[in-house]
């Protein structure tokens, strides 16, 4: 499963709303090491299950299929996974997770069992989850799973007075975040953001990292964006923000990254609908308490009213640190 996990990873610029699926063929009697992987194509439309087969031809026959998802068992842009994984002769199938989506939704367990394949479900799941957070959120709620970045020195500034904010942080740090675009469908601002920096919001990566098929995300603006500004063309919303969110999961966007101002942050914040916060932390001190904070607006009350969540992930980016929170 962990071979079928990284081979999912692969495959995640390339297939959303899809999910990013991963799949191990491993023959009767051979190794792990022996196996024939796939992933979810967006080129070719391919599951990673059919893509698997493929590779393996006669060899998966009576053979074991390790896949992070639960095969389909609809038609959609292809045919059911299931029938696939039934007619490929395949005799025992190992599930990470079920499909949440209402039309499989152990649907297609159902149907592997029908058929007398032996069918195992839940084992790396914690990492299948974590995996597919995106995904899986925009199919129970049919809202984005919605990424804070914020950018700030130690003393959790981000900007200096007169408005100044650019290169708080170093080149991986900048890089990480260009990498954090990629993986997401769709980005938020707010038009003072855009009237301020004027931020184009692409994604600027190595040429290594590039896929030929990748596309920019969508760019959304709460309020109006100028004429000529560089985020043009772009999505311009105003109002509550859970209607926001409806429309952009209607839309297919299962990740949005929302890059602030101290305002959009806090307004996010404030209305619980941040589902990983990821911040960037400067070895730098603003050392006062007039540069721009993470967040403007009113903060709690009482100590009483302070919420804890946990630090799901912690890395160095050269001189910088990275810290992932979830369950604010």
């Amino acid at each position: 499963m962990g071979q079928a996990i990284d081979a999912a990873r692969s495959s995640r610029r390339r297939v959303a709303p899809r999910p990013w699926v991963g799949a191990i063929i491993v023959p009767s009697g051979e190794p792990e090491h022996a196996g024939f992987p796939g992933a979810t194509d967006g080129r070719i439309g391919a599951h990673a299950e059919v893509v698997a087969i493929a590779s393996a031809g006669a060899a998966a026959a009576g053979s074991t299929l390790y896949v992070t998802l639960e095969p389909c068992a609809h038609h959609g842009t292809t045919g059911p996974c299931a029938d696939a994984v039934i007619a490929a002769g395949i005799a025992r199938v190992v599930i990470g997770l079920t499909d949440p989506d209402t039309r499989v939704a152990g649907e297609g367990i159902a149907r592997l069992r029908a058929a007398g394949i032996e069918v195992e479900v839940g084992v790396c799941a914690d990492q299948v989850e974590a995996q597919l957070a995106p995904y899986l959120h925009h199919r129970r709620t049919g809202r984005p799973w919605v990424v804070l970045k914020l950018a700030a020195s130690l003393d959790g500034r981000t900007a200096a007075p007169d408005g100044t904010s650019k290169w708080i942080t170093g080149e991986q740090a900048r890089l990480d975040a260009h990498r954090l675009r990629a993986d997401s469908d769709a980005i938020l601002v707010g038009a003072g953001t855009v009237r301020v920096d004027d931020p184009a919001l692409t994604v600027r990566l190595p040429e290594d990292e590039r896929n030929p098929d990748d596309t920019e995300p969508l760019r959304v603006v709460l309020g109006m964006a100028p004429p000529g500004a560089a985020i043009h063309p772009c999505l311009e919303r105003s109002g509550e923000l859970g209607p926001i969110l409806d429309e952009l999961g209607s839309l297919g966007v299962l990740q949005l990254m929302v890059e602030g101002g101290s305002s959009v942050a806090g307004a996010f914040h404030r209305a619980g609908l941040v589902n990983r916060y990821v911040v960037y932390l400067a070895p730098t001190l603003f050392g006062g308490e007039d540069g721009t904070p993470l967040f403007s607006g009113p903060g709690i009350a009482s100590i009483s009213e302070l919420r804890h969540g946990r630090i799901v992930e912690m890395r160095r980016l050269g001189d910088d640190l990275r810290l992932d929170l979830e369950g604010m």
